[in-house]
C-alpha cells in the first residue's frame, strides 16, 4: 500500500490505521495483529474489540487445542469488551459412541464403569476443557463494568449423548466439583458488578446458573435489563417471582416452558412493568418426566399478559412432546408466531394441526414440523383435506414452513405453494419427505419431480427446488433454538 508522496502505510496515524481495521472481521484482525509490531498495537486497541463472538469447538480439532487462543483473547480484551458472545461446544461426534436410539430412549446417566473405557475418557477430557474454558472467561470478565451483553451457550447435548447431564456428573471429573462452583461464584461476581447489562442469555451452560444466581445482578443492572433468556437441563426453576419482578424493563423472555408458572405469567401482566414483546419457551419432553406442567400459565394468566402486552408474539420449541401434552399447553389466548415441533418418536396428530390452523391462524408465521424416525407418518390418511394444506390455506401470515420427516403428497406442496405464494418466503421440504400419486403420474407427462418443481415455482413465484441434505433440519435442536430465540427477541 503506497500513499501520495511515498509516504507509507507505516507513517499513517494510529488513530487512522485503527478505523481502517475495524472494518475487518475478528478473524482477519488477528491475522493482520501478525504483519508488525505497529499494526498489533493498534489492533489491540480497545475500541475495536467492543464486541466479541467467539466460538469454541465444532470444528475440525480439538477442543482443548483452543483453549490457549480462547485465554489470549479473554486476557486482552475481557475488561472491556461490551458485547460477549460466546458458544462452547466440543468437536462433532468426538464423545460419540454408535447409538441409534431416539433422544428419549437414552439412559439418565454418564458413562459409567462399564462403559467403553475410551468413550468414558473423552468424555472427561472434553468436560474437564469445557470447565477449564468457562473458568478463563469468567475471570477475565468478573470485574468488567461496562459489560452491555453477554450471550453463552454450552452445548452440553452432545457433551452427553445419554440423556440430560447435570452438575451430580461432575464428580468424575478431577477437582470438577470445586471448579463448578468457583464459575458459580465468578458469574454471580459478574452480575453484581455490571451497571449497564441490557441482555443476559446462558443457555445449556452445564451447571453455571442456580437458583440464586439472578439474586445478585446489581439493582442498575436490574432496571437496564432488556432481555433475560435462562435455559437448562436442571429441574429446579433459575428465576423467582421476586427477581422477576426486579427486571421491570423486560422487553423479551426466553425460559422452560415448565418454569413459566401462574405467578411469573401473573406478574408479566402487571401494568407497572414495560409491557413484553417477545416470549420465547422451549418444551423439553425428556423433562416432562421431572418436571410437571401443573401450575404452568393459565388461559386466563393469558388472556391478562395480552390485555397489557397487545404487542407479544410468543416463540414454542417443542421436543419430543406427546400429541396430548401439546394441546395441554397450547391455550388458545397464547399469542403463537413461531412453533417448532421436533421429534423421533412421537410424532404429531392431525388433530394437533388442526387445533394449531383454528387457534393461531392469524398470528403464526413460522412453522416447522420435524421428525428424525425411520418411517414417514402421513397426516392426510382418512381425510378429506391434508391438515398441512389446511393450515397453509387459515393461517394468512404464514411466511416460513419446513417439513421433514412427514409424508407430503406432490400435489398437497402444489397447493400449499398456491395459497401463500410469494407471501410464503420460506418453503423447505425435504425430498424424502414427497411422494407422488401414481394415478397423477399416469396423466402427467413427463418426469414427475421436474413437474413438481415447475409448478411449486410457479406458485412461489420464484425458483424452487426441494432440500437434498437432510442435516439442514437435523441440526441440534437446543443449539437451533439458541440462535432463533436471539434472532426473535431482537424482532428479527
Amino acid at each position: 500500500m503506497a500513499l501520495c508522496g511515498g509516504v507509507g502505510a507505516m507513517a499513517l496515524p494510529s488513530e487512522l490505521i485503527v478505523h481502517i481495521f475495524s472494518f475487518l472481521s475478528d478473524r482477519d484482525k488477528l491475522r493482520a495483529s501478525a504483519v508488525c509490531s505497529r499494526w498489533r498495537e493498534c489492533l489491540f486497541y480497545p475500541a475495536l474489540w467492543t464486541e466479541l463472538k467467539l466460538r469454541i469447538g465444532g470444528g475440525g480439532c480439538s477442543s482443548s487445542d483452543e483453549t490457549p487462543k480462547l485465554e489470549f483473547l479473554m486476557r486482552k480484551f475481557g475488561s472491556f469488551v461490551r458485547d460477549l458472545q460466546l458458544e462452547l461446544a466440543p468437536v462433532e461426534g468426538n464423545l460419540s459412541h454408535q447409538n441409534s436410539d431416539p433422544p428419549s430412549a437414552r439412559v439418565d446417566q454418564p458413562p459409567g464403569p462399564d462403559s467403553d473405557p475410551q468413550h468414558k475418557e473423552r468424555w472427561r477430557d472434553a468436560v474437564a476443557t469445557y470447565l477449564d474454558q468457562v473458568l478463563c472467561v469468567f475471570t477475565s470478565i468478573r470485574n468488567n463494568r461496562n459489560l452491555q451483553k453477554l450471550s453463552l451457550y454450552g452445548d452440553t447435548f452432545i457433551l452427553q449423548q445419554e440423556g440430560l447431564l447435570d452438575s451430580s456428573h461432575l464428580h468424575l471429573i478431577h477437582q470438577g466439583d470445586k471448579k463448578i462452583n468457583e464459575i458459580q461464584q465468578l458469574f454471580m461476581e459478574v452480575l453484581s458488578n455490571s451497571r449497564q447489562l441490557r441482555w443476559l442469555s446462558c443457555s445449556f451452560m452445564l451447571g453455571l446458573v442456580t437458583s440464586c444466581s439472578l439474586s445478585c445482578l446489581s439493582n442498575p443492572s436490574a432496571e437496564t435489563l432488556q432481555h433475560l433468556s435462562l435455559l437448562d437441563h436442571q429441574l429446579g426453576p433459575l428465576v423467582s417471582p421476586s427477581e422477576l419482578d426486579r427486571l421491570s424493563n423486560l422487553h423479551s423472555l426466553a425460559l422452560d416452558f415448565t418454569d413459566f408458572t401462574s405467578e411469573l405469567c401473573g406478574l408479566l401482566a402487571s401494568p407497572r412493568r414495560t409491557p413484553l414483546h417477545r416470549l420465547s419457551l422451549l418444551l423439553n419432553g425428556a423433562t416432562l418426566e421431572f418436571k410437571s406442567l401443573e401450575g404452568t400459565a393459565t388461559e386466563d394468566n393469558w388472556k391478562a399478559l395480552v390485555r397489557v402486552s397487545a404487542n407479544l408474539r410468543v416463540y414454542v420449541m417443542a421436543l419430543e412432546v406427546d400429541s396430548s401434552e401439546l394441546l395441554r399447553v397450547l391455550k388458545p389466548s397464547l399469542p403463537l408466531e413461531r412453533l417448532h415441533l421436533d421429534s423421533y418418536s412421537m410424532p404429531v396428530t392431525d388433530a394437533t394441526l388442526e387445533l394449531i390452523s383454528q387457534q393461531y391462524n392469524k398470528t403464526l408465521t413460522h412453522f416447522l414440523l420435524l421428525r428424525d424416525g425411520p418411517d414417514f407418518p402421513d397426516l392426510s390418511i382418512n381425510r378429506n383435506e391434508d391438515p398441512l394444506v389446511l393450515l397453509t390455506w387459515r393461517c394468512t401470515q404464514l411466511a416460513v414452513l419446513v417439513i421433514h420427516g412427514y409424508t407430503v403428497w406432490s400435489h398437497n406442496l402444489v397447493a400449499i405453494s398456491r395459497l401463500r405464494g410469494s407471501s410464503l418466503r420460506v418453503l423447505t421440504v425435504s425430498e424424502e419427505s414427497i411422494d407422488f400419486d401414481p394415478d397423477q403420474s399416469v396423466c402427467v407427462e413427463g418426469d414427475p419431480v421436474h413437474n413438481l418443481v415447475k409448478e411449486v415455482s410457479l406458485g412461489l413465484g420464484r425458483v424452487w427446488q426441494p432440500c437434498l441434505d437432510s442435516s439442514v433440519f437435523l441440526s441440534e435442536p437446543t443449539q437451533h433454538f439458541h440462535h432463533e430465540l436471539r434472532a426473535f427477541s431482537m424482532g428479527m
